[in-house]
């Protein structure tokens, strides 16, 4: 057995989006044994997230025998540490977690607080640093996520002209949901930094629903107990997050300011909104309805609005076009505005994925 076992799926990983760092080789060496890595790294790269391959496509490249490589996958699978699901031809396959999906947010989903998640947490983080997260989810021009406004933010006439831009609308495009916990704020109380937010609150659809259910890491929903909990996420103060594709989305995600990899980064000023997310909305005030309360500039999850001359003035170079403004304004003194600088929304979920494969250089393998 190759002692590099480790470092060779920490670059096989890098192919799809997660930068490789020592810290990396670190995390698969708790989790896989050298002959769980040797098989891991028989599953291809791919562009899009979720496209698993069956064990008899593992095989040829495989001396162990069916069974047993069927075994060792679905041992793996079940732990939350690749994918599995059905292959184009309805078969059962398996497939590389990435960034986003599933890594490293399956260590988390459970929401448990055990030795092995505080020992993942501290894993996490050290790997997880800034220029780690920005390597992952920025610096190329089109972002794998997006912010939807909360609904009563939007006029009727946007949320006519784009759809795709409602809550709703993505949840009654799916068909099976689930719900986990919030890995980034479950990792935030495993370190002693929980924030009041709700945990429970991460949506997933269709495959990655199916996933989460079949291995027990999230319980399903109704689509009637998936649009409360969005309903309740956007009373919390939540954001809503979603692949940033107006088709079929894999997860929703409602984040905070306090903890979320994301919205968190963007509070702090760490990295530039615009280099980590999709932003196609900004709040804008009405002078002449606005009477300087405060009550958005206390709900702004990222800190973008100030109080001046008894007038709320959006720092228009960090809001994110969230909303939650717009749910405490008693005054009707803002609106939510779509950014016409931004280009539209890519059509559906695998355009998404090609086109950011196609810009980072990444090709499958």
């Amino acid at each position: 057995m190759n002692n590099d076992i480790h470092e060779k799926l920490a670059k096989h990983l890098s192919m799809m989006g997660i930068p490789y760092r020592e810290a990396l080789v670190e995390i698969l060496k708790e989790n896989f044994t050298e002959k769980e890595a040797e098989i891991a790294l028989m599953l291809p790269t791919t562009n899009t997230p979720l496209k698993p391959v069956s064990v008899e496509e593992l095989s040829d490249r495989s001396k162990l025998d069916h069974l047993h490589l069927s075994e060792i996958l679905n041992g793996l699978a079940n732990r939350g540490l690749i994918y599995s699901g059905k292959t184009q031809n309805g078969d059962k396959g398996y497939a590389l977690h990435q960034a986003g999906f599933g890594f490293p947010q399956a260590f988390f989903w459970k929401g448990e607080d055990t030795p092995y998640a505080r020992k993942m947490t501290k894993l996490v983080l050290k790997y997880f640093n800034r220029k780690v997260t920005k390597d992952a989810f920025g610096g190329k021009e089109t972002k794998a996520y997006r912010y939807i406004p909360v609904n009563q933010s939007l006029n009727p006439d946007v949320q006519a002209i784009l759809p795709h831009d409602r809550m709703e609308t993505v949840l009654n495009n799916a068909e099976r949901f689930a719900v986990a916990h919030c890995p980034c704020r479950v990792e935030a109380g495993l370190m002693g930094r929980s924030c009041e937010h709700p945990l429970e609150v991460c949506l997933k659809f269709d495959e990655m629903a199916e996933y989460l259910i079949d291995h027990g890491i999230g319980r399903e929903l109704t689509r009637a107990e998936a649009r409360e909990i969005v309903r309740q996420a956007a009373e919390a103060g939540l954001v809503h997050f979603v692949d940033n594709a107006a088709g079929k989305v894999k997860h929703n995600c409602n984040c905070c300011g306090c903890a979320c990899w994301n919205v968190g980064s963007i509070r702090r000023r760490k990295i530039p909104r615009d280099e980590l997310m999709a932003v196609y909305f900004i709040r804008e005030t009405d002078p002449g309805q606005c009477v300087g309360c405060g009550e958005c500039m206390d709900i702004c999850p990222v800190e973008a609005i100030r109080i001046e001359d008894d007038i709320a003035v959006v720092d228009e170079e960090w809001c994110i076009g969230c909303g939650l403004c717009a749910t405490k304004c008693e005054f009707d003194a803002l609106c939510i505005k779509y950014r016409e600088d931004q280009a539209a929304v890519p059509t559906d979920f695998e355009i998404l994925h090609k086109r950011i494969k196609e810009e980072s250089g990444k090709i499958e393998i």
